[in-house]
């Protein structure tokens, strides 16, 4: 797992461990990041299933509650089945489109 720091985001990339082990990792490690955006990149997964990305759920919503930013990259899973709690976007471009999107939102009072 590594963090990268972009002023006010965070990014977690992911290389070894399994999702699960990585949701644990975040969870131990949450006030390192927990006052960020946060981008969660899965780009060098080989294979990213429905149910792993429902393991970031919780943790995800936590974020989202105190009004910051929760994106996670993979383009190995189809976006129509992700829930729309979460946010997944198959780039990290993307990721900070999401991000910019819902800045501007929560600065208009949404």
């Amino acid at each position: 797992m590594i963090f990268d720091k972009d002023n006010n985001t965070t990014i977690i990339t992911q290389e070894k461990s399994t999702i699960i082990e990585l949701v644990k990792k975040l969870q131990a490690t949450y006030p390192k990041f927990k006052n960020d955006n946060v981008i969660i990149n899965l780009a060098v997964i080989n294979k990213v299933s429905l149910q792993d990305i429902i393991e970031f759920l919780e943790i995800s919503n936590t974020h989202r509650h105190a009004k910051h930013s929760f994106v996670i990259v993979t383009d190995k899973i189809n976006l129509d089945e992700i829930p729309d709690e979460i946010a997944v976007v198959p780039t990290l471009k993307e990721a900070y489109d999401v991000i910019e999107m819902e800045e501007m939102e929560r600065d208009l009072g949404f």
